[in-house]
């Protein structure tokens, strides 16, 4: 979950971000994937997003890895780029719209000039040398995710960001070699998780964000997702985290509990990929039956930890699991 909350907008982690994902660490859970984090300055979502672009802003995340691993807990990172949907306002404090001038004196790029809302900015196709550039960043910011500890990368690539704007038809309208058919739609993607693996250990696990589905007729589909992910398991992917939408304004998405998970179930199965379940689990039985049946390997939970930071505690005494406490608070109410 963005937090919209560095305070120079600069891309550099604050206190907040420490006390934030240190409380969800504390709170018992066994992953802590830090919100999406820009490859580039004019990759950030708002302004206020983090980034990691430079050693500087590894060196404002390291202490943070190292806080949420002394907890028991792994920490991941995930890395974006908004591309077309990059320089809005925060949520908070007015519409969310698309800044410009002083407060987003950047470009925006995407597969050519679509525009994600009507009246939205246009972006700039990128060109061969800007491809390589947007590959290179997501290595680079890899790179320095290990060289302070992280233990996960997840690259996003879903939601409408920059990858899933090439890999959609409904958006990549290119007729080059990253644009007309599944191949060249996908290759970004693909080019992106060969150099990440390249600079990644490989004993450090890698996942992938995908959005399964554009829910729209001519838009990539869960046959689409289930082909992308049989072809980065032999990339070196280890998980792909299974979500939707996002690429399309004013699209109607069915929502409900648990409604993504069906998508992991079939990755998972077709493509004999591990999958990540995530979008309104909130029951602890709920989530414990979507992993003890075999529909997804892992539950990831996002607005259900914002609403409580201790939810993997509570969910044990639900479940009849005993796990241990931080010694700080486990002395008193153990």
């Amino acid at each position: 979950m963005c937090m919209y909350s560095c305070e120079e907008q600069d891309g550099l982690a604050t206190p907040w971000h420490l006390v934030h994902l240190g409380s969800r660490a504390a709170g018992g859970c066994g992953l802590v994937l830090v919100e999406a984090t820009a490859v580039t300055p004019e990759g950030r979502i708002s302004p206020h997003d983090l980034g990691l672009w430079s050693d500087e802003h590894a060196q404002r995340l390291a202490p943070i890895v190292q806080f949420v691993r002394r907890q028991g807990a792994a920490c991941g990172i995930q890395l974006a780029h908004a591309g077309r949907k990059a320089g809005t306002r925060r949520p908070w404090g007015g519409e969310r719209a698309y800044l410009s001038g002083d407060d987003w004196p950047f470009e925006r790029v995407s597969t050519g000039p679509l525009p994600f809302n009507p009246d939205g900015p246009a972006s700039r196709a990128l060109d061969a040398q800007g491809i390589a550039a947007a590959v290179q960043a997501f290595a680079d910011a890899a790179a320095r995710a290990d060289s302070v500890g992280f233990d996960v990368v997840e690259i996003h690539a879903a939601h409408g960001y920059l990858l899933h704007q090439f890999y959609s038809p409904l958006t990549n309208k290119r007729e080059d070699a990253y644009g007309g058919t599944f191949d060249g739609r996908t290759r970004l993607l693909m080019e992106t998780v060969v150099a990440v693996r390249r600079v990644w250990p490989t004993r450090k696990p890698l996942f992938v964000r995908l959005s399964s589905t554009d829910w729209m007729d001519g838009g990539w589909t869960i046959e689409d997702s289930v082909r992308l992910a049989s072809r980065l398991k032999e990339l070196g992917v280890d998980l792909v985290d299974c979500s939707s939408g996002g690429n399309w304004p004013g699209v109607s998405i069915p929502t409900g509990p648990g409604y993504q998970v069906r998508f992991a179930e079939q990755i998972r199965r077709d493509a004999r990929m591990p999958t990540a379940a995530v979008g309104l689990i909130t029951a602890p039985a709920q989530a414990a039956q979507i992993v003890e049946s075999g529909q997804a390997d892992l539950v990831l939970l996002a607005k259900e930890l914002l609403r409580d930071p201790h939810w993997p505690y509570r969910a044990a005494r639900e479940l009849g699991v005993r796990v241990p406490l931080p010694e700080q608070y486990g002395w008193a109410i153990g």
